[in-house]
């Protein structure tokens, strides 16, 4: 039954290729700039920890906007974003443990390619100005730790992820497998922030992404989750309807 379940093209050689190289390209970038902030800032500053944790939660915020957009609103058959995009978020409902068989290349290469751009521009920050200090270890903890999103889900699922991983989890400082599996009851439509998930629980209470999909519905007419739903009904009861920690 397991074999019947939808699972995810394999990367060409030529996508492969790419995500080596924003890879490569990303975290070369990022070790120019935390070598940088070494050289050139104190870090024993009372708001060095402030601003690399403000970094991480608004980085956590946007692993939560982009995932609920992706789960909610689209086709599987849009040019473009349909199947790079849309298509892995509809099978990872229907088939979680698919998202293990994922190798680190094809998990972390298009987030990767995100963060290349936002890191050249902090390395022309200026750290002597007064604001730039701030500035840069909150972009640290932006991108440092948002690159990281996809891997970070991936450890989620992990019934037994490596020690250190483990601990981070525990201390909640990153995604942990509980907490993520509030996300995987149907109809999968809460607890959507992956990279430390210290946004679900005051977005749920908030009925922060309901808000915005009545407005979008009003603005639009689309109705959420439509595409999703229609992904369930095309493998009925192979579907898997809960994933518990």
């Amino acid at each position: 039954m397991m074999s019947r379940l939808p699972r995810n093209h394999a990367e060409s050689r030529s996508q492969l290729v790419f995500s080596w190289i924003s890879i490569s390209a990303a975290y070369l970038l990022l070790s120019a700039f935390m070598l940088r902030i070494g050289l050139m800032l104190d870090l024993r500053q009372w708001w060095v920890p402030l601003a690399f944790g403000a970094g991480m939660a608004t980085a956590d915020f946007a692993s939560g906007l982009v995932h609920w957009a992706a789960d909610t609103w689209g086709r599987d058959d849009l040019p473009v974003i349909g199947r790079r995009l849309l298509v892995p978020f509809r099978i990872h409902h229907i088939n979680p443990e698919e998202f293990l068989k994922r190798p680190f290349v094809e998990t972390n290469g298009d987030v990767s390619f995100l963060g290349i751009p936002p890191i050249g521009c902090l390395l022309a920050v200026p750290l002597d100005s007064t604001w730039g200090g701030p500035f840069s270890i909150f972009g640290l903890g932006l991108c440092g730790v948002g690159m990281l999103t996809n891997q970070i889900h991936q450890w989620a699922h992990m019934p037994s992820p490596p020690r250190a991983v483990r601990v981070l989890q525990d201390c909640r400082l990153i995604l942990g497998r509980a907490e993520h599996a509030r996300h995987h009851r149907r109809p999968y439509d809460g607890c959507y922030c992956i990279t430390t998930g210290w946004f679900n629980a005051p977005l749920e209470r908030a009925g922060f992404f309901r808000r915005l999909e009545k407005c979008m519905t009003w603005a639009t007419g689309l109705v959420p989750r439509q595409d999703d739903r229609r992904y369930e009904q095309r493998y009925g009861s192979n579907v898997i309807s809960e994933w518990s920690a």
